[in-house]
């Protein structure tokens, strides 16, 4: 069973050379931990941290912020075509599938919250101020627009709940 309260961190960890999404999520970690710390050293490494991701950026074509919240333990298989809001809030140990939009709607302030492992298909969009429950499946290019309660699985234009987890 995987936890929604604790990461596991070797979901994260590069498994070969070539592992785009891994490293894509290692320069925003390192980003994250050495951009609040003081020291010629931190500075240094945020740096080429911005540089990483900037790479793995454009070859993974995602656009997944430096300053994202993002829980530990993200999966990320295919990296391709995923667009994350700045502020919005991922939980621990999620799977994101490849062209997943976590974004708002034009003129909402609050961008969505997924809860602890929840597991986002292929093409689904996740729009405005709502927030996913732990456990939580989105089928495949579902267009998510209201709230989804903890260990249901939603899919379809808008979501609708289908069955639980």
């Amino acid at each position: 069973m995987i936890s929604t309260t604790e990461p596991d961190w070797s979901r994260e960890k590069p498994r070969q050379f070539w592992d785009p999404s891994r490293k894509l999520l290692g320069a925003i970690r390192r980003y994250q931990k050495h951009k609040s710390s003081c020291g010629i050293v931190s500075v240094l490494i945020s740096k080429v941290a911005v540089i990483q991701h900037r790479f793995w950026s454009v070859i993974t074509s995602a656009d997944i912020p430096l300053t994202s919240n993002i829980g530990g333990g993200l999966l990320i298989p295919h990296p391709n075509g995923i667009v994350i809001h700045p502020d919005a809030v991922i939980g621990v140990n999620c799977l994101i599938h490849q062209q997943v939009t976590v974004g708002v709607k034009r003129g909402d302030s609050k961008p969505p919250t997924l809860g602890g492992h929840v597991d986002i298909g292929a093409g689904a969009k996740i729009i405005g101020p709502i927030e996913i429950g732990n456990d939580a499946l989105i089928g495949a290019n579902s267009v998510v627009v209201k709230d989804v309660p903890e260990k249901v699985i939603v899919a379809g234009i808008p979501a609708k709940i289908i069955g639980t987890t």
